[in-house]
């Protein structure tokens, strides 16, 4: 079996899922993926049985020919943003290979959302044959632009839950907030610096901030030297520095999905949310493994922060457990089936 990845940006959860379908379904897979103008520093590693290419090194025209000749048996495409990834599926769907595409966009109901709604059918139809979504949103969405429900398969987005498992909590004097992802307007890591300030001076919060990631808005948190920021780190990084953390915090002015909250479930940390993250249709339970806050507000996720530090070693604990818990309901191995079933 030749799989295709037609991809953007290639990131850390991914490779486990490419192993998976190795590993698991004797696949061959190959993967095109952006290498320019990257948000983050990650490069992927030599797996076998997996074939990385640089997108850069092909024009659309060649890129065209050389999938031609691959003869893939499937085809993920994780959107349509690139022109010349649109003319090889279109090429490949009207052959009768399965072209699948990636939906991690929430509906919201926006106008755009609602005229793509009426228009994007007849549009869509010429280039894939099955949506692979995120999660319930993420389903609505493929359903209003013309998807059937047999066209449509779950569990898009996984962490890798061979990696994130419950970790060995450390005692300390200080418990932490901790936070991880791009350092960005968008992440809302200018609301989580000033959500900080007011929980520390005007709510006399005692617990510390960790940061990770990088970005422009990095000088935002260096400001309070309250809070401590590593850069971008691996999967193995993560577990230690979360093991020195108690809750996860995503402030997302708006998050389509957010791998990290499967992530950060998956070692049983409690969560914050604003309400603007796709993730929390799957891992989150309002009161259960954590709160969620207004999208925007500063005061309120300073607010939930003090909640938090008011509650106690018992109720920390449950929701320690109830986010292993929900952090169960994807895997890599139920992503990988999802993507298989379409040509089993």
């Amino acid at each position: 079996m030749k799989i295709l990845y037609l991809y953007s940006e290639v990131v850390g959860y991914l490779i486990p899922i490419f192993e998976e379908y190795v590993s698991s379904y004797d696949a061959e897979v190959n993967v095109v993926h952006w290498d320019k103008e990257k948000l983050k520093p990650y490069s992927p590693p030599s797996i076998d049985g997996v074939t990385f290419y640089k997108r850069s090194d092909y024009s659309s025209k060649d890129l065209l020919l050389f999938v031609l000749s691959l003869k893939p048996d499937i085809v993920y495409i994780s959107g349509w943003m690139d022109k010349g990834y649109l003319k090889i599926t279109s090429r490949l769907k009207k052959q009768g290979v399965p072209v699948v595409a990636g939906f991690d966009d929430m509906w919201e109901g926006r106008l755009r959302q609602r005229i793509g709604a009426i228009l994007f059918p007849f549009y869509l139809k010429k280039y894939f044959s099955h949506a692979w979504v995120a999660g319930p949103y993420q389903f609505e969405f493929a359903k209003r632009l013309g998807f059937s429900n047999k066209e449509v398969i779950f569990d898009l987005l996984s962490a890798n839950t061979a990696k994130f498992t419950l970790p060995e909590r450390k005692k300390k004097e200080q418990k932490s907030f901790l936070y991880v992802g791009n350092f960005r307007a968008v992440k809302g890591t200018d609301i989580l610096a000033e959500a900080y300030s007011i929980y520390r001076s005007e709510l006399q919060g005692s617990w510390g901030l960790t940061c990770v990631g990088n970005g422009e808005m990095e000088e935002v948190l260096k400001y309070n030297k309250e809070i401590e920021i590593h850069p971008y780190a691996n999967e193995s990084e993560l577990k230690a520095i979360a093991s020195n953390c108690d809750v996860f915090v995503l402030p997302s002015r708006h998050d389509q999905w957010g791998v990290v909250v499967h992530e950060f479930s998956a070692l049983g940390m409690p969560m914050l949310l604003s309400d603007y993250v796709g993730a929390s249709a799957t891992f989150f339970i309002e009161g259960f493994n954590g709160y969620s806050y207004t999208n925007n507000s500063a005061r309120e996720l300073a607010k939930k922060m003090k909640v938090i530090e008011a509650s106690t070693p018992e109720k920390l604990e449950a929701m320690q457990e109830a986010s292993h818990l929900l952090s169960k309901r994807i895997s890599v191995k139920t992503s990988a089936a999802n993507f298989i079933s379409i040509i089993r």
